[in-house]
């Protein structure tokens, strides 16, 4: 058996390796699962073993020249990676992505083992978000091992679908890798269709004048965006695996249906895209709207606020004018002995009309200022 370099058997006593460190499940405590979910081998497109163990995996496969195997695991350890790469021989860099990741989607060929990376999705409905999943898989040339770091996507189904079909199945681990691929861009129709319906909402909301609407407009671009990095991988991946067919024994039966998965990424791929598009046209028309709302209201204080000035202004004038005869009255009123006229015989009508005098120059000097 191979020794993977860089790693360690189990018993080795070693330091955790520092892109372990980073691994995003450190510190979760998923529901346990048995790490093996399905351990199958295959032959003539038929399910013949269902080995107890890896070691007797790989065991099966030298004692039957021309079968496959087919692993699944679910948040495997550590340890048991690494005894997967002793056994298939798998590359130390596809191992460390493995056993890390949080990996954008890529597929990587080391020798005669391809190492994909595929980002499925699922649309949740109660809480309108987009949850992705990472699948690692290996695909040699009598084997497929999946890697799930998520609950999705679910396998099962793949595995169903090429048992009820032996003729696809009998093409091999490049079969399976397709049943992988078509199952995982399905998968994307129901996200497409929730994001479709959570922009529709926002549409409304952004006319309606809805203030937290920028919130969510906000929120659901970033998931598009996470949703456009999963995707955007995909068409020129399997092109790659197309323009590379006759070289690992792809036939064309299998060429088409893979140029159909392609034709259906580059379908979702557009979409994201328009959608990205159709958020950002949100963005500046619900920022219009907001501005427009605010020009309106900073117009309707301004006029109410002439109007107001308008009042105060023919409240000073008035005052102004009430508050000349007031002035002359007051000082008549003053009770000193010694004032001028103050025992003339006309004092009385002369004061009357000079208060008058005074009231309507007052009043045609405001008048003449519209302030009256």
């Amino acid at each position: 058996m191979a020794r993977v370099k860089g790693f360690r058997r189990s018993g080795d006593s070693r330091e955790e390796a520092p892109e372990h460190s980073m691994d995003p499940r450190a510190g979760e405590e998923p529901p346990y699962r048995p790490t093996v979910i399905d351990n199958a081998i295959y032959q003539h497109g038929e399910r013949v073993d269902n080995p107890g163990s890896l070691a007797d995996a790989f065991e099966r496969l030298k004692q039957m020249p021309g079968s496959m195997a087919w692993i699944g695991l679910y948040r495997p350890k550590e340890w048991e990676l690494v005894k997967l790469a002793e056994e298939f021989e798998l590359h130390e860099l596809a191992l460390e992505d493995a056993i890390v990741g949080s990996q954008r989607a890529k597929a990587d060929r080391y020798g005669d083992t391809l190492f994909v990376v595929l980002r499925a999705a699922r649309y949740l409905d109660d809480v309108e978000e987009v949850a992705f999943g990472e699948l690692h898989v290996f695909v040699g040339p009598n084997f497929v091992i999946t890697v799930r770091h998520a609950e999705a996507p679910d396998l099962q189904g793949v595995r169903k679908r090429m048992e009820s079909d032996p003729d696809l199945l009998r093409q091999g681990p490049q079969a399976v890798l397709y049943a992988i691929l078509d199952a995982v861009v399905d998968g994307y129709a129901p996200v497409v269709a929730g994001l479709q319906k959570d922009i529709e909402e926002i549409e409304v909301e952004v006319f309606s004048g809805d203030p937290s609407v920028s919130r969510r407009v906000y929120e659901l671009s970033g998931e598009v965006i996470e949703f456009q990095r999963a995707t955007a991988p995909l068409v020129g991946m399997i092109n790659g695996f197309i323009a590379g067919a006759a070289k690992y024994g792809v036939n064309d039966e299998l060429q088409s249906y893979l140029r159909d998965v392609a034709d259906h990424a580059i379908t979702v791929t557009e979409r994201i895209s328009a959608f990205r598009l159709m958020l950002q046209n949100i963005l500046v028309v619900n920022s219009t709207l907001v501005t427009q709302a605010q020009n309106a209201e900073m117009a309707r204080m301004t006029e109410a606020s002439i109007q107001q000035g308008e009042e105060v202004k023919k409240i000073s004038a008035w005052a102004a004018i009430l508050f000349a005869p007031t002035l002359v009255g007051t000082i008549y009123g003053m009770n000193f002995d010694f004032m001028p006229e103050t025992h003339w015989l006309f004092g009385y009508p002369f004061a009357i009309m000079l208060m008058a005098a005074v009231c309507l120059v007052l009043y045609m000097v405001f008048k003449r200022r519209n302030w009256l």
